[in-house]
């Protein structure tokens, strides 16, 4: 459900800080055990002559800190600057903003055919909350956010003064005010994304690769951070409340709120690498439109763009009767249904191969009477034999379902996946879908 995620998590932090480390910046050598896994590329090192020569310590006061990080930002990133409200915020009001968010960002039918969705995969419990889980998760994890709509950069703190994760994560979020000021409209969430989760997805992590990889230049340059600031970025780590949440929170959300920053970097690096900031910039104009790009970019450079999938609706419906309701409609995509596979029995390098060959995909979930209900997930592969290699293990997925599931491929490039409530509606869904369907 990617129109959730607004703020970086802890995890995504922690892992651009082991990119730091990697270059050299850190003072010490231990990494957080619990840290995602970084991108494969990391960056190289800016000279140290890059931005002003003062750091941000050089005043007790927050506004004089935060300038300078603004100034050094701007330097490294090479756009013109912004002016930008800062506000710095509690857990107690993060916690009212990301509920507020969350529900004037996603209508009750989203989020209620979303649930349906990851529980009839098996992605979340049964008896999961996804707005509750999603909130904890975010609630524990989010060091700040810039709202494009209120043109403010927030930074939660968790101590009385600026540490190291605060200055870390206002770099980061500058760089979003940037991204907003000098490309106009690309930050903000249009409603021709809600049904397009996928996509949306691939959008925001040009947007917080970008922010990723400079926070990780940024962090680079002697004297922006000390080494007591590394080292209160090192102790989220270890934050009891962030790693138990982590623990419990289903995969399919971890995963999906670190994508965009992780994947994200691994995507932007090479480019910039090779064009410099010029050739980061030219994305904004041009952004991935599906996970399978930015996890493939020789497939963004090729203008591999999704296949355009239908679920037929109106026939489904028609076929279950009285009573039945569309509740939403979105994309999957290779991301996703790499995670479905891998969470669900299939092993990690044959779900990531059998997702590879991802061409499109649109599912569809249905409500009805006495709390029945219907997902159809279809899909279109690159080649037959993608669409055997993935029917082969969502075979193995759907055999560990809790509710009635099958598999119509009948061959060629196109695959459906029917859940049902029920026997009867399975049946309903497979005479309009199925291999006995028109």
């Amino acid at each position: 459900m990617t129109r959730l995620h607004r703020a970086g998590s802890v995890q995504a932090w922690l892992a651009a800080l082991l990119l730091v480390a990697a270059c050299g910046a850190s003072p010490s050598s231990e990494a957080p055990s619990t840290a995602s896994p970084t991108p494969t590329v990391a960056p190289t090192a800016p000279p140290s002559s890059v931005g002003p020569s003062a750091s941000p310590d050089a005043s007790n006061d927050p506004a004089a800190i935060y300038d300078a990080i603004e100034d050094q930002v701007v330097a490294i990133r090479e756009l013109e600057p912004v002016d930008v409200a800062r506000e710095t915020i509690d857990a107690a009001t993060l916690k009212e903003m990301n509920a507020a968010s969350f529900d004037e960002d996603n209508p009750p039918e989203y989020v209620a055919g979303t649930e349906r969705l990851y529980k009839a995969l098996a992605l979340i419990p049964a008896d999961a909350s996804l707005r509750d889980t999603y909130l904890e998760l975010l609630d524990s994890q989010a060091l700040g956010f810039y709202r494009p709509d209120r043109k403010t950069l927030y930074v939660v703190s968790r101590s009385e003064q600026i540490d190291g994760a605060d200055k870390f994560t206002f770099a980061h979020e500058y760089d979003h005010a940037l991204q907003d000021a000098n490309f106009p409209g690309v930050l903000d969430d249009p409603e021709a994304l809600l049904d397009q989760g996928d996509r949306a997805l691939a959008v925001r992590s040009v947007f917080e690769g970008d922010a990723t990889l400079l926070m990780t230049r940024w962090a680079t340059v002697p004297g922006n951070l000390t080494p007591a600031d590394f080292q209160d970025i090192l102790a989220l780590s270890t934050d009891p409340e962030m790693t138990t949440v982590l623990a419990r929170t289903p995969a399919i959300l971890v995963e999906g709120l670190n994508f965009p920053y992780t994947a994200g970097s691994a995507f932007i690096t090479p480019i910039q690498a090779t064009g410099g900031w010029a050739a980061v910039d030219e994305l904004f104009a041009d952004l991935p439109q599906s996970t399978e790009q930015v996890l493939h970019p020789d497939k963004y450079a090729a203008g591999e763009i999704p296949v355009d999938v239908t679920v037929p609706v109106e026939q489904v419906l028609a076929r279950l009767g009285d009573g039945w309701s569309e509740l939403m409609q979105d994309t999957f995509g290779e991301f996703q249904t790499r995670i479905w596979l891998r969470e669900s029995g299939v092993a990690a390098t044959d779900a990531e191969d059998a997702a590879a060959g991802w061409g499109g995909d649109r599912l569809s979930v249905l409500s009805g009477p006495n709390d029945r209900w219907a997902v159809v997930m279809r899909s279109t592969w690159d080649s037959v034999a993608d669409a055997v290699s993935f029917t082969d293990a969502a075979q193995i997925a759907i055999r560990g379902l809790p509710h009635p599931a099958r598999i119509a491929a009948p061959g060629g490039t196109e695959v459906t996946i029917l859940i049902a409530s029920d026997q009867d509606t399975l049946l309903a869904l497979d005479q309009v879908l199925g291999a006995t369907g028109v």
